[in-house]
């Protein structure tokens, strides 16, 4: 183990570690701040899964977490692998009085499996794997299973000593539902300050080019930060839906694809499986950023001269520009981009298409396509079924 490595972390003996700590006194009590290998963190936690109980005769929950989600698991599990992965923020752990022994002088705190002498039902054993239960972070430690890396991850958390389950509940639901979320459309702009390539950086320039090159049929239609600005046009849609919806034409997986270029590896191409979804990414590989945007710029040209009035409307009862059918439209390119059959269509191609589309330009409403995914499905629908394909 490394010198660095044994500042924050050194065993007692093979079932029990000390950590080494720092105290930090909040209104709620004495807690301790400390890291830990990721590896002697999954062998100490468990999960207290909320649920419904019903064996004594009424409903009643018990635990406080969430059930884990296998597809935030599997993200988790690609990121840590990632070239630069980062958990900043603490793991939260409630630990036993009886398996904790701080030691002030020395700063280290103990933890290990605690051996009942009496067998009591207040006075059970704890096992290596049942010393902390985890408060907040067990998707991350989840994730953490799937690190194949060679050095050492660490990871800080906070444990609390000694804590009733209210107070367990309390802490969780501070963190998890007091916390403000990040704006999505914001946290694509930040790929612009990205040296390396990325589907995500591909997506947010794609989308700058359009919402700001005068004469784009997206021409201040996007908003960049999420929120419109003095020059977005009513209706506008967030950059994230933009990124969201080209992006699945690239990647399956953008942040495995992000790790590959800044390892500067080889990215693969798209395989026969998926060549038919992903029709975007070999312009992603070949550093085809313009020949994209062309694609985008003269399928919402053709868009715009089909359906002039209601992609030009400033009405709320119009919603073509709007969300939900801007999204039908980004479904729809791909049956059309297929159809078309060449790798950089022009307007006049897609109007081709478009030719065969008996649908005016009152018919997109918000009387019948409604806000949301159930428009977006159903304008999405109907544009096929008068499709020449």
């Amino acid at each position: 183990m490394s010198p660095q490595v044994e500042m924050f972390h050194r065993y007692s003996d093979k079932n029990s570690f000390d950590v080494a700590c720092v105290p930090i006194k909040q209104p709620i009590g004495t807690f301790f701040m400390g890291s830990i290998d990721y590896k002697e963190l999954i062998d100490i936690t468990h999960t207290d899964v909320r649920r419904i109980d019903g064996e004594r005769g009424f409903e009643t929950y018990l635990g406080i977490q969430r059930p884990l989600s296998k597809k935030r698991v599997d993200e988790i599990a690609d990121y840590v692998n990632s070239f630069d992965a980062c958990f900043p923020t603490a793991i939260i752990l409630s630990v036993d009085g009886k398996c904790a022994e701080y030691d002030k002088d020395s700063g280290y705190l103990k933890l290990a499996p605690y051996t009942s002498e009496t067998g009591e039902e207040d006075d059970e054993s704890i096992p290596l794997e049942k010393i902390a239960k985890v408060i907040d972070g067990q998707h991350r430690i989840e994730g953490l299973k799937g690190y194949l890396g060679s050095e050492s991850f660490q990871v800080n958390v906070s444990i609390f000593v000694d804590i009733d389950v209210a107070s367990e509940a309390y802490i969780f639901s501070t963190v998890n539902i007091a916390q403000t979320k990040i704006n999505k459309s914001l946290l694509y702009d930040l790929y612009d300050l990205a040296d390396s390539r990325s589907p995500q950086k591909l997506c947010h320039d794609v989308a700058v080019s359009l919402n700001e090159t005068e004469g784009s049929p997206l021409y201040n239609r996007i908003k960049r930060l999420g929120v419109a600005s003095p020059h977005n046009l009513p209706g506008a849609i967030t950059q994230a839906a933009f990124v969201q919806s080209l992006m699945k034409y690239i990647s399956r997986k953008p942040q495995t694809d992000r790790d590959l270029y800044i390892r500067k590896k080889k990215i693969p191409r798209a395989d026969l499986k998926d060549k038919d979804k992903l029709i975007f990414r070999d312009f992603m590989i070949d550093e085809k950023d313009f020949e994209l945007t062309d694609i985008l710029w003269f399928y919402f040209s053709a868009v715009e001269s089909k359906w002039p009035h209601a992609w030009n409307s400033e009405s709320p009862g119009v919603m073509l520009r709007r969300t939900n059918g801007f999204m039908a439209l980004m479904r729809y390119l791909k049956d059309c981009y297929l159809y078309i059959g060449k790798p950089v269509p022009t307007e006049k191609d897609f109007l081709s298409i478009f030719k065969y589309l008996d649908i005016d330009d009152d018919h997109f409403t918000v009387d019948n396509y409604k806000p949301g995914s159930s428009g977006e499905a159903s304008l999405y629908k109907k544009l096929l079924s008068v499709s020449p394909f």
